[in-house]
């Protein structure tokens, strides 16, 4: 099943995927069988992020060859990790499928997207096995984690570089039925094809985090876990990126200058 979250009639509104169009759901998924109210076609659907995370943890330096490159760019945290960690994003950088990225007139040097897999939690997890982990997984989507690398490197923290409005689009789906890490992680900007990677060649994977984190914090119905990428790609204002996972879908978004939007989103 796919699962999303559209505006409907300046509302959100779950709703589920199939070939002919959307069937409008009367509420979540993750909280039982909801009944259809309604279809809308999905060339006439507005995206909203699939899902609204209760937490939205993130992770880094989780490919080899991401680690590698960064080595040879001098980062002195580029080394191969030794067990799972993850850190946080902000739900105000959230953003939908086809919806702009607004590029901050303040922000210079490079401005990248990273194309990554999305868990999604599906239950209440504390100290759990692989095998609970698994189970415990309601479904997948795309993210793009764009960065602003300058802020990233001036700033004490993430704060601006990774959470800035509109830097996480996420979507256009959540994806129920599909062996994520057997798929394939394209990144196309404007069409053209910048990057592509094995999904599944992680250093650690999303049950691997997903144990982790529950032996300290406990993991919640909704929340998302955003897997890092092997590869980046700058981007510019009017240029559109595409982030395909095989199996799951195509994540488009455009990129604006702020000055251009008027205002964010």
């Amino acid at each position: 099943m796919r699962y999303a979250r559209l505006s409907v009639g300046g509302r959100p509104v779950w709703g589920r995927v199939e070939e002919t169009g959307v069937e409008l759901l009367s509420g979540s998924p993750l909280d039982g069988d909801p009944d259809v109210i309604g279809t809308v076609s999905t060339a006439d659907a507005h995206w909203l992020p699939p899902v609204v995370p209760p937490v939205f943890y993130a992770v880094g330096m989780n490919y080899p060859r991401h680690i590698e490159h960064a080595a040879r760019l001098g980062n002195p945290a580029a080394v191969l990790p030794d067990r799972p960690e993850v850190g946080y994003r902000a739900n105000n950088a959230l953003t939908g499928h086809r919806s702009p990225i607004v590029k901050p007139v303040e922000v210079e040097g490079r401005f990248e997207a990273e194309p990554e897999l999305v868990a999604v939690i599906g239950r209440t997890l504390r100290h759990t096995t692989r095998a609970e982990a698994r189970a415990g997984l309601f479904g997948w989507t795309i993210g793009n984690d764009v960065s602003a690398r300058t802020w990233q490197h001036r700033d004490r923290t993430f704060w601006r570089s990774k959470n800035s409005d509109t830097f996480k689009p996420m979507g256009p789906w959540i994806e129920t039925d599909v062996d994520a890490l057997a798929q394939t992680t394209t990144l196309r900007v404007n069409g053209e094809e910048r990057a592509s990677f094995r999904t599944g060649d992680m250093v650690f994977d999303p049950f691997d985090h997903i144990v982790e984190i529950t032996r300290h914090i406990t993991m919640h119905p909704g929340d998302v876990l955003w897997m890092g990428a092997e590869s980046t790609c700058q981007i510019e204002p009017g240029d559109t990126v595409d982030v395909e996972i095989s199996g799951i879908g195509v994540l488009s978004n455009p990129v604006r200058r702020e000055e251009e939007q008027g205002k964010r989103p």
